[in-house]
Order: C-alpha cells, then structure tokens, then sequence
C-alpha cells in the first residue's frame, strides 16, 4: 500500500524499541552491505559538525521512540560538546518513522528553514510526552512548529507534502532493506553498525577507539 499523507494522524502511537545496552557494541547479526552509507539520498543529509571530522556517526531515529528521545536528551549534549563542536565527530541525523506521528514530526522539521532543523528536533524529542501520547498531536505540534516560523497554512501544507512523505519514506526503506535497520535507535559509527539505548560513556567510548 502506497503511503498516502492521509494517514499521518489516524493510529495511535507504535513503538518498536531497540533493546536497552549497557554499552556500545558491534551489531553482527546480519552482514549487510553498507558500502552505500555515504551515498546521496532522496533527502539531503543533516549534519552537525564539521565535515571533514575523522569519525562520522550516522543515526537512525524515530521522532516517537523513548530510546531516541533518552538520546538526544541526555546523551546527545555532551557528545555535541565533547565531539561534533570541537571537531572529531560529526552526526548525520537520518529519519526512520515508527509510526504516522513520526512521519508528520520529521516532515515538519524537514519543512523548516534549514537553520531551524535540529534545534526543532531537539524540541520535538524534549516534548515528546506533549505531542506523541495524547489523542490529538496536532496542536501541540502546530505549536512547536510556531517555534520555527510556520504558520497555520504553513503547518498544513507541509503535512499534506505528498512528495516530502514519499521521500521521508524511501530513507526509511533504504535504511531497513539496505542496511539492515530495524530499530531505533541505529548508529553506525565509521561504517560499524550499533543498536540500543547508550550512555555517554558507551557512545564517547566507541568514538575514541577511532581516533
């Protein structure tokens, strides 16, 4: 079935949740071919950091996930601070939507002027409880987006993107039917694929045995 914009709204919310890991290691289950990591998508890479860091860590999320949100709420500042501001690291966010609000959640951020991409993910997972668990996402949503400089019509349009939805949705397959992504979050971290819900120190961990 074709994924059709009208069904960003209409099930509650799913979650398919990585297991929870106490440190970083190396997800050997399948051998997939990642030699396309790189490559271009339908969607321009989001990346914080500096382009030519040493180490590139490329994540998989679903702006509904828990383990996501745990993430960049908790770990995600200080690999920021310790790694992608001072050079070494850089993060490639990449969409895996769990559910129809997490396709509505990153073509919103997808929508917004470039400048607002990631501070507008951050809002999203740090509300996450706001917008992802309540009958009705849409305001909370709409006023998120405010945030960013959408407008009422502007918020609407962009849900109804019926093009932007089907591309959000190719990264999503590419990345299960490709790379072997099949749950969130995923990291790959020079290449090395890496599953669950990690600390500072698992994540600081993996970056510096590549540096």
């Amino acid at each position: 079935m074709k994924l059709n914009r009208r069904h960003l709204f209409l099930s509650a919310t799913a979650f398919a949740l990585a297991p929870a890991l106490a440190a970083v290691r190396p997800d050997t289950a399948r051998a997939e071919d990642l030699s396309g990591l790189m490559d271009p998508g339908p969607l321009k890479d989001m990346v914080m950091g500096d382009e030519n860091a040493p180490v590139t860590i490329i994540e998989y999320a679903s702006m509904t996930c828990p383990h996501c949100a745990n993430f960049h709420n908790n770990v995600y500042p200080d690999i920021k601070k310790n790694y992608l501001e001072t050079g070494k690291a850089k993060l490639i966010f990449r969409e895996f939507p769990l559910d129809p609000r997490a396709y509505a959640a990153s073509m919103l951020a997808r929508c917004a002027d470039e400048q607002f991409y990631f501070p507008m993910t951050e809002v999203l997972f740090k509300q996450q409880d706001v917008w992802a668990r309540v009958d009705d996402p849409r305001p909370p949503l709409l006023q998120i987006a405010k945030l960013a400089g959408f407008t009422q019509e502007s918020f609407e349009a962009c849900l109804q993107n019926q093009e932007l939805l089907d591309k959000v949705n190719q990264v999503r397959t590419k990345a299960a039917e490709v790379f072997g992504v099949n749950g969130t979050p995923t990291f790959f971290i020079n290449g090395e694929k890496y599953r669950g819900n990690v600390s500072v120190e698992a994540m600081s961990e993996a970056i510096d045995s590549l540096l």
